[in-house]
C-alpha cells in the first residue's frame, strides 16, 4: 500500500483544537488496524520551542531523541500510543535553518535561493522523510496557525504540491470554527466559508470541512456549508466541544471522520478495534474516589506549561478510580507562614520542572511542609533539585546547600553542572535532553513501583546532584533509588520512611498515555488519595 498524506488546516481563529482532531483521527485509524505517525509544522522562526517562554507558549515537549517541541506532540503521543521524533515538530526557523546551511556548503551549486522552490522543497523533506522513517502507512500532518497568516504561506503551498505528486494519496481536512451570536443563539457559518475561500485561493480544495462548535449544527446548515465550500454534505463533520478531550475520538467517528478519510483514500475500511480505550473512558465514568492535587509552579497563569504533567495526573486517577482536581498554585505567594493554609485540603502535592530562581523560595516550603507532615510529595526535575537542597539544609545542617543555578558562589552547591558529563549529553552543550536509562535500587520504593530493574526516561535539564555530596546521604533518610548505568548520576531520591516522597530528574509526564498511565504517577495518586481520605 502507498504511504498516505493527510493535512491537516485551521481556519477562522487560531486554538480550535486542530492537534486534537489530527490525534483523535490518529486514534481512530490505529485501532482500524494502520500505522499512524503525526507531525506538526509551526510556522514561527524560532528553530525549536526550546527557549520560548512558557507564558507564551506553553510547555516544551521532549521526545525520545531529544527534541524540543511544541506541546501538540504530547497530545500526539498520548492519543496514537506512539514515540514521535525530532522530525515530528517541524518550524520555519529549522527550515530556513537547514536551508541556508545547504547554501552555505554550496549544495544548491550557486543558484538564486528562494522560496519556490528551496524553502517549499524543504518542507516536502520534511514530509517524505516522516514517511520513510517507519513503516507508517498514515503521515498525519497539522499546519499550525491559520489560513490566511503570511507565515503559513510556504507550507500551504508545499502541501499543495505533495497533492499533485501524490495524487490519490492526499487528503486536506480544513477545521473551522462556528460561532454563534450572542442573545439569540444563531449559529453562523459565515467564517467558515470565509475562510475556505482563503484556502482555495492558495490551490487547496479542502477534502473534509471540520466545524467546532458548542452547539449541534442542523442539517439545514450542514448542506450550506456543502454548497458554499464545494464539498458533500458527509464531508461536514461536526466536531462539539466536549467534556474530556479522550471522547473526541469517539465523537469524531460517530459523526464519521474517519470513514470519509478511508472512503478518500481508498482505504479499507477495517472494523473499529476500540476496547482498550473504552475500557480507558469507562474507568473514567466509574471514577468513586476523590483527590486534589497542588501543582506548586511559576507558570500557574498559563495552565498549558504544566499540560503533560496535569494529564499524567489525570491517567493516574484513571487507574486508580478517583477524579483528581488540580489545584494551581503561584510558588511566588508561597511563604514558611501561610504554606499550611495554602495547601490545606491538598491529598498531594507535585512540585514541577522549570529554570531560574524566581518562585524557589515558594517551592522550597512547600516541599518543607510536605517532608515534615507527611503530606504525599513528588518533585520533578528542578522540584527534585529543590528536595535535595531542602533535605540537606534542614536536616543534614548544610545551612548553606544550594544549587549553582541558584547561587553560583554557594558554599555548598549539592546541585550543579557535572563538568565531566558535559561531552556526554546529547545537544545543548550541559542541557541532557531525551531518554537516558535509570538502573532502580533494589530495596527502593520506586523500584517496587516500576516492577523493572532499568527504565528509559525523557530528561530535560542541566544540573545534577553533586557527587560530591553524596556520602552525606547514606543513613541520612533520603536515599538514591536511581542512577545512570555507571551510577555516576543521581537519578532518584527518595525518603523510603515518608508517605510518598520521591523526587526524580526525568520528566515522567511525557511517557503517561491515558490507556497506559506512567507508574509513579499511578502510585502518587494512591498515596494523595489515601492521604486525604484519612486527613480531609
Amino acid at each position: 500500500m502507498s504511504v498516505k498524506y493527510i493535512f491537516i488546516t485551521g481556519g477562522v481563529v487560531s486554538g480550535l483544537g486542530k492537534g486534537i482532531t489530527a490525534a483523535s483521527l490518529g486514534r481512530l485509524l490505529k485501532d482500524r488496524g494502520y500505522k499512524v505517525t503525526v507531525q506538526k509544522f509551526d510556522p514561527y522562526i524560532n528553530v525549536d520551542s526550546g527557549t520560548m517562554n512558557p507564558y507564551q507558549h506553553g510547555e516544551v515537549f521532549v521526545t525520545n531523541d531529544g527534541a524540543e517541541t511544541d506541546l501538540d506532540l504530547g497530545h500526539y503521543e498520548r492519543f496514537i500510543d506512539e514515540d514521535l521524533y525530532g522530525h515530528s515538530n517541524i518550524t520555519t526557523g529549522k527550515l530556513y535553518w537547514n536551508v541556508i546551511k545547504k547554501e552555505r556548503n554550496g549544495d544548491y551549486l550557486g543558484a538564486t535561493v528562494q522560496v519556490i522552490p528551496h524553502i517549499t522543497d524543504e518542507i516536502k523533506n520534511s514530509v517524505y522523510k516522516a514517511a520513510r522513517a517507519g513503516d507508517n502507512s498514515i503521515i498525519i500532518t497539522e499546519i499550525g496557525g491559520t489560513v490566511g497568516d503570511i507565515e503559513s504561506q510556504p507550507f500551504l503551498e508545499a502541501i499543495r504540491q505533495i497533492g499533485i505528486e501524490n495524487a490519490g494519496d492526499v487528503i486536506y481536512i480544513h477545521v473551522t470554527l462556528i460561532p454563534v451570536v450572542p442573545g439569540s443563539l444563531e449559529l453562523k457559518s459565515k467564517p467558515t466559508q470565509h475562510s475556505v475561500k482563503e484556502l482555495l485561493s492558495v490551490g487547496i480544495q479542502p477534502t473534509i470541512v471540520v466545524c467546532r462548535s458548542d452547539y449541534p449544527i442542523s442539517r439545514a446548515m450542514v448542506e450550506k456549508i456543502s454548497l458554499f465550500c464545494n464539498v458533500t454534505p458527509q464531508d461536514v463533520i461536526e466536531n462539539l466541544t466536549a467534556n474530556l478531550i479522550y471522547e473526541v475520538p469517539y465523537m469524531l467517528e460517530a459523526s464519521g471522520l474517519a470513514k470519509r478519510v478511508c472512503e478518500h483514500l481508498n482505504l479499507q475500511q477495517k472494523p473499529l478495534n476500540s476496547a482498550m480505550w473504552e475500557r480507558m473512558l469507562c474507568k473514567i465514568k466509574k471514577a468513586d474516589k476523590h483527590v486534589t492535587i497542588a501543582i506548586v509552579g511559576k507558570y500557574v497563569q498559563l495552565l498549558d506549561a504544566y499540560i503533560s504533567v496535569v494529564e499524567s495526573l489525570y491517567h493516574g486517577g484513571i487507574d486508580n478510580y478517583a477524579k483528581v482536581d488540580i489545584k494551581y498554585i503561584n510558588s511566588e505567594t508561597v511563604t514558611d507562614k501561610n504554606c499550611g493554609d495554602v495547601l490545606y485540603g491538598c491529598g498531594g502535592v507535585l512540585v514541577p520542572g522549570g529554570f531560574g530562581d524566581r518562585g524557589i523560595n515558594g517551592k522550597f516550603q512547600a516541599i518543607k511542609y510536605c517532608r515534615e507532615n507527611g503530606v504525599p510529595c513528588f518533585g520533578i526535575c528542578l522540584g527534585m533539585q529543590v528536595m535535595v537542597v531542602e533535605y540537606f539544609r534542614n536536616v543534614l545542617g548544610l545551612k548553606d546547600a544550594n544549587s549553582g543555578e541558584f547561587n553560583k558562589n554557594a558554599k555548598h552547591k549539592v546541585i550543579d553542572i557535572m563538568e565531566n558529563q558535559k561531552n556526554t549529553h546529547k545537544k545543548g552543550g550541559t542541557m541532557r535532553l531525551g531518554a537516558y536509562p535509570c538502573k532502580l535500587e533494589a530495596k527502593s520504593r520506586c523500584k517496587a513501583i516500576y516492577s523493572e530493574d532499568v527504565v528509559y526516561e525523557r530528561h530535560r535539564h542541566r544540573y545534577e546532584f553533586n557527587n560530591k555530596y553524596r556520602e552525606y546521604l547514606k543513613n541520612s533518610g533520603l536515599s538514591v533509588a536511581g542512577s545512570s548505568l555507571d551510577g555516576s548520576l543521581v537519578e532518584i531520591v527518595e525518603i523510603p520512611k515518608h508517605r510518598w516522597f520521591v523526587g526524580v530528574q526525568f520528566h515522567p509526564e511525557f511517557k503517561s498515555r491515558p490507556n497506559k498511565p506512567h507508574p509513579l504517577f499511578v502510585d502518587f495518586v494512591r498515596a494523595a488519595v489515601e492521604y486525604e481520605n484519612a486527613n480531609f
